[in-house]
């Protein structure tokens, strides 16, 4: 069994930045694709971003783009999101999923083991 731990949220004024981070322990699998979803009172959770094993292949959504960044540290079973020039509408619980079998999905049904998320709030 795989535990995630999300760390690095926080509130911060439009514009600012914050770097969340999210540790695996237990039977970590450093072949796992990593995801980054969020979730806000009464909607459903929606993807953020996602990376591969090599951290090669990377997916974002469109409303992040340019914005946020993902990355991983096998050595330290470590997923990173930079989070650059915070908007108001990126206000949300953060959480960090993970999927054996590697394969990047876009969909919160695919992964396997998941955080318990982290508040990121951005004032106006």
């Amino acid at each position: 069994q795989v535990q995630l731990v999300e760390s690095g949220g926080g509130l911060v004024q439009a514009g600012g930045s914050l770097r969340l981070s999210c540790a695996a322990s237990g039977r970590t699998n450093s072949r796992a694709a990593m995801a980054w979803f969020r979730q806000v009172p009464g909607k459903e959770r929606e993807f953020v971003a996602c990376i591969d094993w090599s951290g090669g292949v990377i997916y974002y959504a469109d409303s992040v783009k340019g914005r946020f960044t993902i990355s991983r540290d096998n050595t330290k079973n470590t997923v990173y999101l930079q989070m650059n020039n915070l908007k108001p509408e990126d206000t949300a619980v953060y959480y960090c999923a993970g999927r054996d079998s590697g394969i990047l999905s876009v969909t919160v049904a695919a992964y396997d083991y998941w955080g318990q998320g982290t508040q990121v709030t951005v004032s106006s």
